[in-house]
């Protein structure tokens, strides 16, 4: 994508020498974008200074092309895989260099910190979407838009679910289908296409986005109760 390569360019010219690399993680470096998803960039910097001419560049870019970054130094590299396991965890799984050395290749993460993020991000989550149920369910495009964005951490979770069981390690998609079909239970089932629907479109089925939105909710707290089972 030329917005993200000039991105890149800009970064070298602006950070000089405290940009260690650019790296592309998640969906887009897989290629399995769609239009409406976000371009996750991990900037791995020596120091945080002389950053304002990056500010512009980088602003242009979330707006083009729904980007989205952290900034780490690389001396945080280790603490932040620990305190945001499941995510780097992600990162380590899908990523693409883009500028500068593979510093995440061999990041390790405890199996302890992993499960402990996990159980986090599910009760975030599914604490969360019952707030937004009460807030959101009468308005079917925020309905849409909610269960759109609730996608990534499930589909995730559902990876390191299966990956702490021992079993195969299965694209985010794939692995949260296998995960519903083992729950058996048919609203769950009902609602997986309309996951990627409501990514797609940012829509869902007129007169039914509330019952989606809800078995979300169900769908989260399933996987909470699952990740309960797991050994640190």
């Amino acid at each position: 994508m030329q917005i993200i390569d000039d991105l890149v360019a800009q970064a070298r010219t602006a950070l000089g020498d405290q940009l260690r690399a650019v790296i592309l993680y998640g969906s887009a470096a897989e290629g399995r974008m769609r239009a409406t998803s976000d371009v996750n960039l991990l900037f791995v910097l020596t120091r945080f200074e002389h950053v304002d001419a990056f500010r512009e560049p980088y602003r242009f870019a979330q707006a083009a092309a729904n980007v989205t970054a952290m900034f780490i130094l690389e001396s945080e590299l280790d603490a932040a895989a620990q305190a945001f396991a499941q995510k780097f965890a992600d990162i380590g799984r899908r990523h693409t260099v883009l500028y500068g050395d593979d510093v995440v290749a061999n990041i390790t993460i405890s199996r302890g910190a992993l499960v402990t993020r996990l159980r986090q991000v599910l009760l975030n989550l599914t604490i969360r979407l019952r707030e937004l149920y009460m807030e959101r369910s009468l308005r079917e495009e925020q309905c849409a838009f909610t269960v759109a964005e609730s996608a990534g951490p499930l589909r995730t979770s559902s990876v390191s679910i299966l990956e702490l069981e021992g079993r195969e390690t299965l694209q985010p998609k794939e692995a949260l289908e296998t995960l519903v079909r083992e729950l058996h239970r048919p609203e769950l089932t009902e609602l997986l296409p309309h996951i990627s629907e409501a990514r797609e479109e940012r829509a869902l089925p007129a007169g039914r986005a509330a019952a989606y939105l809800f078995a979300t909710l169900e769908l989260a707290g399933a996987l909470y109760e699952r990740s309960l089972r797991l050994q640190p």
